[in-house]
């Protein structure tokens, strides 16, 4: 088997007053501090306070008069958490916002009871950027590693996406029960989001009555203008028992079948943002497309705060 090519790393990894080299399994080697790596990791506290042999009484690999330490991680693994180990003014933590990376230092950490990194990575994995693009990945690597309040947040974000998953990467990470679990949790919350469109009391409390949301209604006034939209017909979103324009109708209609796939506030404004400009470009009418964005987004916010207040009351049914 041939052996990877020997390589040195990137500062600060490369000091020549280092006392002791990692060697990462891709053939990189790390010139490291054993006081850094002992303050940091009990598990290296552990291995360089063990006696050493006299000089040739020992088949531990040296170079440069430096014990070697071979270790399985990979070179961009190993940089990645030594860089955690090392004072922020030699080098700066790291961002994990790559979940295959995230995994990977995880393990380190563990392995290494690594603690800081451990809270380093819970951080990353309930990072909003993470967890808008890969909900899912999320949870299945906080649940491998029994992280309950970043899998519980991961579950939640999963709302935004369809009941049923796509196939992904790290769904090896977690159990038949774990996946039947989140399913579960998902569609108890569609289930608990469907009164808001069956029921809109909480909307007519909150306006009180047709002129708390005037602009809902065919005649309204905007700038001295009238408005002369067409009205809806489905009676199940007549507030008050009154017709709303028609295209408050159709976005309603539209939320309440996402709703059924999708129970998230994040749901409810981006189906807002695609009625807000299909009234500003495709309407007739003088009054609704220069306010349609503010009342629109008042009303989406109110409605996906409902909604988020529907789903909070369902939990996630797991062990941890």
């Amino acid at each position: 088997m041939e052996l990877p090519t020997q390589t040195c790393a990137s500062v600060p990894f490369d000091h020549a007053k280092a006392d002791v080299i990692l060697r990462s399994a891709d053939g990189v080697e790390f010139r490291v501090f054993r006081l850094f790596l002992s303050l940091a990791s009990p598990f290296f506290e552990t291995l360089f306070d063990l006696p050493q042999a006299p000089d040739g009484a020992s088949d531990q690999e040296m170079k440069d008069g430096l014990a070697v330490i071979a270790v399985p991680e990979d070179s961009k693994t190993l940089d990645t958490f030594l860089r955690f180990c090392y004072p922020s003014t030699l080098a700066e933590d790291p961002s994990l916002d790559n979940l295959t990376e995230v995994l990977s230092v995880l393990a380190a950490a563990k392995k290494y009871s690594l603690d800081l990194i451990e809270r380093k990575v819970c951080q990353a994995l309930a990072n909003p950027k993470v967890l808008e693009t890969d909900p899912l990945r999320s949870f299945a690597i906080a649940r491998n590693a029994r992280l309950k309040h970043e899998t519980i947040t991961a579950a939640r974000c999963n709302l935004r996406q369809p009941l049923i998953p796509a196939l992904f990467a790290e769904i090896n990470l977690i159990t038949a029960s774990d996946l039947l679990a989140l399913l579960t949790y998902h569609k108890k919350c569609i289930i608990s989001v469907q009164h808001l469109m069956k029921n809109l009391k909480w909307m007519t409390d909150h306006y009180c009555n047709t002129n708390g949301c005037s602009w809902l209604f065919r005649g309204s006034s905007y700038n001295g203008n009238r408005c002369r939209c067409g009205q809806g017909t489905d009676e199940s979103f007549f507030p008050w028992g009154s017709a709303p324009v028609v295209w408050w109708t159709i976005y309603m209609q539209e939320v309440c079948e996402l709703l059924q796939d999708s129970p998230s506030g994040n749901t409810v404004r981006t189906a807002a943002d695609r009625t807000i400009q299909k009234v500003r470009s495709s309407t007739n009418c003088v009054v609704c497309p220069g306010r349609v964005k503010k009342r629109m987004t008042e009303f989406s916010n109110l409605l996906a705060l409902k909604v988020e207040e529907a789903v909070a009351l369902i939990e996630l049914e797991m062990d941890f």
